[in-house]
């Protein structure tokens, strides 16, 4: 056989192969409910609540990127990613590709952790919080930082100022709970919160930083006075929890 006989040969077998070869793309999605997400490959963003969820789930592969996870999921690197609530439904708007599913993985709310030696601040926080949602404060914020519309909050005027500082416990990297903007401030919900708080009881907020996992500890050991966000249930034994000022959930996203 000439050579130029078996380099058609060969080219005819490789045409042959290539579009199975390019017909492979990503794995199809085996993820339609949250039971399906046991044991599987899950992005979350490092450091945040979710990371913490994955990794009691599956095996937990933390991004920094939004892009990148993204790539990942609709490559089938992972098998789904696991977020709150609004920030899936960004992540989701920007991109084709993927979707929520329609059931959520954890529903919860979002509350104060306080010193179980100091009921009388919580006591304090749950007036504030109830009069912050009567004069519709909380419903501008929870509208600002998870549905994006532009609501400028505004201090009381006629407080009467105390002496005193409350510390915040706070993790920098937590969109849209706390973070830090591209001025360099702190910004998101769990921080303008704590604001308008303490703005009401007429005190003022300092902020201290630490690691998600640190924030109740920070308040047990009397390292900050007040912690924010989702606080399950088994960190009762260590602080005292407000009553809820915003709720929400961990959803799950999946190839579409």
């Amino acid at each position: 056989m000439t050579m130029k006989r078996i380099a058609a040969l060969f080219l005819i077998g490789a045409l042959a192969l290539a579009p199975a070869a390019c017909s492979e793309g990503p794995p199809p999605n085996m993820v339609n409910s949250p039971e399906d997400i046991v044991g599987k490959n899950i992005g979350v963003f490092g450091g945040s609540p979710s990371a913490r969820l994955a990794d009691e789930l599956g095996a937990a592969l933390a991004f920094y990127s939004g892009s990148e996870m993204t790539l990942s999921l609709t490559m089938g690197t992972i098998d789904c990613v696991l977020m709150e609530s609004s920030n899936a439904a960004q992540l989701v708007a920007d991109n084709a590709g993927i979707r929520i599913l329609s059931e959520p993985l954890l529903e919860y709310e979002l509350r104060f952790a306080v010193a179980k030696e100091n009921a009388e601040l919580k006591n304090e926080i749950n007036s504030a919080l109830a009069a912050l949602s009567s004069n519709g404060t909380l419903d501008g914020l929870r509208d600002r930082y998870f549905g994006g519309k532009p609501y400028i909050y505004v201090p009381p005027e006629g407080v009467t100022p105390h002496p005193g500082t409350l510390t915040l416990a706070i993790s920098h990297d937590d969109r849209p709970f706390s973070y830090i903007d591209t001025n360099g401030n702190y910004a998101g919900l769990n921080i303008q919160v704590a604001i308008a708080v303490c703005d009401y009881l007429g005190v003022d907020l300092s902020i201290a930083e630490f690691e998600t996992g640190e924030l109740i500890t920070a308040v047990w050991y009397g390292k900050a006075d007040i912690a924010l966000g989702w606080l399950p249930g088994d960190v009762l034994d260590r602080v005292n929890l407000s009553d809820p000022y915003a709720d929400s959930s961990h959803v799950i996203i999946v190839r579409r």
